[in-house]
Parts: structure tokens; sequence; C-alpha cells
């Protein structure tokens, strides 16, 4: 009997996308080399990206239009995060297809725009965090926050900040799997899914941004996954970062990753958000393991020769 492929999730940080049109290509021709990289190790791959600034850059894009010609009407955050997942899954999908047809591949890949279920009720919709957009003056943080909007103060200005909140369930999962089965390489759940509320037999767009991290550990849960990569800025994790001190983290257990969360061991806050995905991707199912690392390591570190691997237990 043939033995089953491997599923690997990969889900690409802000360095291996880029925030600007330019980085972006470039940003994603180096992603699509370690796409392939791993997909020719024979597994099935579903490709998660970050959209952020993506999605801000169109939300500001399509207001500026609005106060400009305001016969077009101002685009809701869902729409502007449906064209984010659409204009960079089409850079991703031709890098990647380049890519193979460089090594002398032949293989589909696909980038499915995708809707992510949210709870209304969550939380985050009462207590927004996530900066979103450009940097406003106090007259436009005035008038966001008087249509009912809110608003932070940062650094250099305002930012308008949104709620994010929790992915419950992957509207486009079979579509996803389907694909994956038909030796597909999939790109999906860009920016954190389009996140929806269901309204009825209607799903209704959310103002809000759905992290990455935790939507691409959601859809390694699913799919079953054998690997959930986590491709970010720093090759490995370390605790006391920069620090005389200074300890990297290679192979650790599930546990150990949990205790350090609950330590607050980590300087920057999001690597713990990782951290937290992949923990529970690995505690829910056998012999699965998540990796942290770069893209420009990440065909080492599926080898086991770098990055930060996390498993069940050692």
């Amino acid at each position: 009997m043939e033995n089953k492929k491997k599923t690997v999730v990969i889900a690409l940080g802000h360095r291996a996308v880029g925030a600007t049109l330019p980085e972006q290509k470039t940003a994603l021709k180096a992603a699509a080399k370690a796409i392939v990289d791993i997909a020719e190790q024979g597994v099935r791959v579903a490709v998660v990206f970050t959209a952020a600034p993506q999605i801000g850059m169109i939300h500001q894009a399509m207001n500026e239009l609005h106060l400009n010609h305001p016969e077009y009407t101002k685009c809701p955050m869902s729409i502007c995060s449906a064209m984010a997942q659409g204009f960079v899954g089409y850079d991703l999908q031709k890098s990647v297809r380049a890519e193979l047809l460089t090594r002398g591949l032949t293989r589909p890949v696909a980038s499915v725009v995708t809707q992510v279920l949210v709870d209304p009720y969550d939380e985050a919709f009462y207590k927004p965090t996530r900066a979103f957009g450009r940097v406003l003056t106090r007259e436009e943080a005035d008038a966001e926050e008087k249509s009912g909007k809110t608003v932070t103060r940062s650094d250099d200005g305002y930012r308008r900040v949104v709620a994010a909140p929790v992915p419950r369930e992957i509207i486009e999962l079979e579509t996803i799997r389907t694909l994956l089965e038909n030796d597909h390489i999939v790109i999906c759940c860009g920016g954190g899914g389009i996140p929806v509320i269901e309204q009825g037999v209607d799903l209704r767009g959310a103002s809000a941004l759905i992290d990455k991290d935790l939507v691409s550990g959601l859809l390694a849960v699913e799919l079953e996954a054998d690997d959930f990569m986590i491709l970010t800025s720093v090759d490995e994790v370390s605790l006391n970062y920069k620090m005389d001190n200074e300890r990297v983290l290679t192979r650790i257990s599930s546990r150990q990753a949990a205790s350090y969360c609950e330590e607050d061991r980590f300087e920057a806050g999001m690597i713990r958000q990782k951290f937290e995905a992949a923990i529970n991707f690995v505690d829910m199912g056998r012999n699965r393991r998540a990796i942290i690392t770069s893209v420009n390591r990440a065909k080492a570190a599926y080898a086991g020769m770098a990055g930060t691997t996390i498993v069940a237990a050692l």
C-alpha cells in the first residue's frame, strides 16, 4: 500500500511578504524558493501569508478615492482583505510556478480567497487592539472616532485599531483539502482570512484582522497536518534575546514551550503568539512537529538542522 503523503502548512510572516509592492515581489520570490524546497520533499503544501500592510494600503487608497470622488463608496475592511488576498496570492502563485518550472517540476498552484468565521461576541470586538493603516493627524483621528471607530496614540501621531478575534472555522476548508489531495500547492487564508460573521445563510464581513499564526495553526489542525512551519524574521527563537545569557532554543517539548509562555520569557509578544499556535497544533495530534525559523533556513529546518522545533515530547 502506498504511504499517505505528509501535509505541511507554511505560514509566511512580514519579512517573507514585504510591505510595498517592490518589497513584496522580491520577498515572495525568496519565499517561493523555500516553499518549493519543502514541496520537493514529496509532501502536500498549504501556504498562509500575512497581509496587514497590504490591507491597510488598499483601505487607505479606497478611502482617498471616496474623498476625491464621493460617488465611489468607502470600502469595508472585509473587501480590502479579499483584494489583498487576491493580489498577494497572485504574486506568490506566479513566483512558486516559476520556481517549479526552473527546477523542471510541474505541479499546479492555486490561490483560494478564504473566509474565516469569527464569534460576534468575541471579547476582541469590545477591546480593539490591532493597529491598522497609516498614521493619522489629530483631525483625522477625531473624525474616525466621531464615526464610531477606535483610534490610539502612536509615536508619530494616531492609528486606527481594529479587533483581532480568534478564528473559529475556515469556510473554504473542504476546497483547500480537495486541492491538496489532488497535489496542488495551495495558497489560502491570506492576511488571516476574511473575517466573517454568520447571519442565517449569509456571511457578513467583520471589521477586524485575524492573526495569520492563529489561522494557520487552525488550518494545520483541521487538515491533520504533519508539520506546521512558521517562517518569520529569526533563524531560531532565543530566550533572553541579545543578552549575555541568551539561550537558543533548538528542539523543545510542547510542555517546555508552554512553560516559557507562562513565564513570559520572550522579548517580543508576537513570538509568544507563534509559540501558542505551535503548541496547540502539536498537542492536538500524534507525531506532529512545529518549526519556527526564517525563509532562508526553511529547508535546513525541515531537515532538523536549523530553527526551533517543538514536538510533543523529547
